[in-house]
């Protein structure tokens, strides 16, 4: 494979992309409260407006994985996975008004102070591990992807652009906190689309118009978004793209620490809700352009397949090899392409590290803290623990980084990391907020049964390869016949028999892991409560368990539950369903 060099202009592009993130770390913290509590360092003083935080919101997840994962899914398999579009629409309600109000009226810092709340300490740990171990492995993969951008494009050893890119983002987030990552998130989100929109541009120039490489898709079958097969074995249908997607998307944007923080930094409820439907359509434009940037991609390649002509060792590098080989010509616009990879990576990890050092500081240091010393962790002296621990973290994900190569397409295996972890952690909080009758011994069940099964079904195998749409090589100068002929003759090879679950479509893996979690936890609960195994009394303000704590509950609920309650107390000789009785027990007026 040939490798390109970057000029002087692309340098500079790039090098002042680097620079001015690491001086937002810089400005802010010397600037305002300088990050002295944890209050301004994790959560930005709760004094953001809803601009910054919705454009964080999208980069914080759909970064370096969206612009090189969705658009080689698009060149891959064509336009199918838009679709999923349709669940982030269908979704953003849910979290907006069922989980985001619950959260909010608590303001704590880790989101699973609520599941202590709620169920008990125990949840909280296991739910706060899980987490935990989910965004150290995404964060490998996030820095990893644009390592193998850099490399493709400049020649640029894998390994150094991992530690710089890495080592640059654990600077300005571990010196700025949440404001100068929310504030980088901003400006790296427009880099991101900047260099998508040179990806389209520049195929659209030499293809003579948009029209032109949306007709080659067209004519080569790229362009598919009603496919209704009900086969769960099918990787991408309109069901598991809308069903799986709303399960994905919940586990990210309705109970994720990493964007629950991002929420509650927003100074009231409204602008936060605001913030989260703002994303919405920042996040499709995104995802759509993505995806249209593969069917650019894929008109300049149409007749000559990179990886099939032996220039790339994984499709994965198809964006960059196309950077290469077309913005050479326009002086900075491939460092432009390199430093919105850059940025997208950069926002991602960022994000990551603040949340995973609010969850350890406020799940694991404060807790230990407290059994050894006999008394809380004030809060003047745990922001320097705090950085400290969003710096080890920093260097953990250059470590991790190394070995992420081995886990396959960066697209999939990413929402694999999260739908094996996602899904399960969803169902504890949907059972948390939606029922009563949960309690912590069965949701614990649940919990562990729905991650073991997603994690079997995720991770198990082997399971079956990837089967893409057909490519040409009509159009190559075929330096390597015998090679690219043993390629198509490999995709002709009939594959042996597979287990069923290991067929699977990897977007029902967070379905499943929510299915389980929740069906064998309520159920499990109601079994243990029912031989007095277990109990609820959290979840009650008085210890006659007459009067129930609201704030643990989606607003709609709650109010139902008041509602009834209080027709119970004018009314208290009429007749009561017994199923409502058992929800609320007649109490005095408050």
């Amino acid at each position: 494979m040939s490798l390109g060099t970057f000029d002087v202009w692309d340098a500079l592009v790039l090098a002042s992309i680097l620079i001015i993130s690491a001086l937002i770390g810089l400005y802010y913290r010397y600037t305002g409260g300088k990050q002295k509590t944890t209050k301004e360092y994790l959560m930005a003083d709760q004094s953001m407006t809803t601009f910054p935080v919705s454009f964080s919101l999208m980069a914080s997840f759909m970064s370096a994985i969206t612009l090189m994962g969705v658009s080689t899914e698009s060149y891959q398999f064509g336009t199918m996975f838009g679709v999923i579009n349709i669940s982030y629409l269908l979704s953003t309600p849910i979290a907006a008004y069922i989980f985001l109000p619950v959260f909010y009226r608590m303001r704590t810092t880790s989101v699973y102070e609520y599941l202590e709340r709620r169920f008990g300490y125990a949840t909280r740990l296991a739910a706060s591990m899980a987490f935990t171990m989910q965004m150290i492995l995404y964060m490998g993969i996030a820095l990893y992807a644009p390592a193998l951008a850099l490399q493709a494009v400049t020649g640029i050893p894998k390994g150094m652009a991992i530690l710089v890119l890495g080592l640059v983002c654990t600077f300005y987030s571990t010196l700025g906190g949440l404001k100068a990552v929310l504030i980088t998130d901003v400006f790296q989100s427009f880099l991101m689309f900047a260099a998508i929109f040179a990806v389209i541009a520049v195929s659209a120039i030499k293809a003579g118009g948009l029209g032109a490489i949306w007709e080659v898709a067209r004519e080569r079958e790229r362009l598919e978004l009603f496919k209704f097969s009900l086969d769960p074995t099918v990787r991408h249908t309109c069901w598991n793209l809308i069903i799986g997607g709303m399960v994905t998307y919940l586990s990210l944007y309705g109970v994720n620490q990493t964007q629950v923080q991002r929420l509650l930094s927003v100074h009231n409820l409204k602008s936060s809700q605001s913030a989260l439907w703002w994303n919405l359509p920042i996040l499709g434009l995104l995802s759509l352009s993505t995806i249209f940037s593969g069917l650019a991609i894929f008109y300049y390649y149409r007749d000559c397949d990179p990886m099939l002509d032996g220039r790339i060792s994984s499709r994965d590098q198809v964006m960059p090899l196309f950077a290469l080989d077309t913005m050479g010509q326009y002086p900075g616009l491939c460092g432009l392409f390199v430093s919105g990879i850059f940025s997208a990576s950069l926002s991602t990890i960022s994000s990551a590290v603040t949340s995973l050092s609010a969850v350890t500081l406020e799940d694991y240091v404060k807790p230990v803290y407290r059994i050894i010393f006999k008394r809380t962790l004030i809060d003047s002296k745990s922001t320097l623990p705090t950085k400290i621990i969003a710096c080890i973290y920093g260097l953990l994900c250059i470590a991790l980084a190394f070995g992420a190569g081995s886990l396959g397409g960066v697209l999939q295996a990413s929402l694999t990391i999260f739908g094996v972890v996602g899904g399960p952690l969803l169902g504890v909080f949907t059972l948390g907020v939606c029922t009563v009758r949960s309690n912590q011994r069965g949701v614990l069940i649940g919990f562990l049964l729905g991650l073991g099964f997603a994690f079997w079904i995720g991770f198990g195998g082997p399971k079956p390869k990837l089967t893409p749409l057909p490519f040409n090589t009509e159009g190559c100068e075929l330096r390597n016949v015998t090679e690219v002929a043993n390629a198509r003759q490999g995709s002709d090879v009939k594959e042996p028999h597979y287990f069923w679950l290991y067929r699977l479509s990897y977007l029902w893996y967070c379905v499943l892991g929510f299915l389980v979690t929740t069906l064998i936890g309520y159920c499990g609960s109601i079994a243990l409560a029912r031989f007095n195994c277990a109990d609820n009394s959290q979840i009650y303000l008085d210890k006659h368990k007459k009067h129930l704590d609201y704030d643990l509950f989606a607003p709609i609920l709650s109010r139902r539950w008041r509602r009834q309650q209080q027709k119970e107390q004018l009314e208290p000789t009429s007749f009561h369903d017994e199923s409502l009785t058992k929800l609320t027990q007649p109490a005095a007026p408050f």
